[in-house]
């Protein structure tokens, strides 16, 4: 039994991330239960959250395009650690994880807490069911578990990871002629197999997608396939050329198996 309250607390659109950062609480709450923080939707970040020295935050988000996503960059800041340990986790699609862990660490830092522990796993790639297909998987939860249960909760000084400080820009896919691909204005379309059942607008993390018409969006796409994956009818797709053309470039780039790295 841990001294220390234990959270999870995460960005997960698709699930990815929730399952690593749970999984590693779990084993270091033992025979309590890790509270949990789920900020994906909107609502959950009306309002920042704060922690104490008493705490220990498992805190993880998704890797977009190489860092951690600069959406919640202005809600992070309202996350205040107050002396709370912390360990840093990233969820990847089988790419690379680049800057992202050592981006979340400093943030975190800045934050107030005390980061102890840190790791990057991969999780089935937002843009594709090919890319990492069904990760993490039971070798990645095993990983994970081994991970949580070598983390001890005490103030180490800042734990040392991958990546570059200062911090890289963020990943730009080429097509074949080395010109960026800009798929920042990217929305999916819906298929007239739609039944208007509402679940992607209520799944969106912007909460960009209208209930009265999920046709269309009022604010941004981020790309994250929650309303593609999570859609019953298969009905959310893409036929942008450039985000087609990126998508097949990095599942046929990238059919190796990434293994998860871990810091202690």
């Amino acid at each position: 039994m841990s001294e220390k309250k234990i959270w999870a607390m995460y960005f997960s659109p698709t699930g990815t991330t929730e399952k690593i950062v749970r999984c590693v609480a779990d084993v270091l709450a033992g025979n309590d239960q890790a509270e949990v923080f789920d900020f994906t939707l909107p609502q959950s970040r009306s309002e920042g959250k704060t922690f104490t020295e008493k705490d220990a935050v498992v805190f993880g988000v998704p890797v977009y395009a190489g860092r951690v996503p600069n959406v919640l960059l202005k809600y992070l800041d309202t996350v205040q650690g107050g002396g709370a340990l912390a360990v840093p986790v990233v969820l990847y699609g089988n790419r690379n994880y680049d800057d992202a862990l050592i981006e979340l660490r400093n943030i975190l830092e800045k934050n107030g807490f005390h980061t102890i522990a840190a790791g990057a796993f991969i999780g089935e790639h937002s843009f594709s069911k090919i890319l990492a297909a069904g990760r993490p998987d039971d070798k990645d939860m095993e990983l994970a578990r081994d991970f949580a249960s070598k983390i001890v909760l005490e103030n180490r000084g800042m734990i040392q990871v991958k990546g570059e400080d200062p911090i890289r820009g963020y990943y730009q896919p080429r097509d074949r002629k080395g010109v960026f691909i800009d798929i920042r204005k990217v929305k999916p379309l819906t298929a007239d197999s739609c039944t208007d059942c509402k679940l992607c607008a209520q799944v969106c993390p912007m909460g960009s997608i209208s209930f009265d018409n999920v046709r269309e969006f009022t604010g941004i796409c981020i790309k994250c396939g929650s309303c593609i994956k999570k859609c019953p009818q298969g009905a959310k797709y893409y036929e942008d050329e450039g985000y087609l053309y990126h998508k097949h470039e990095l599942e046929e780039g990238y059919t190796r198996r990434a293994e998860p790295e871990v810091f202690l």
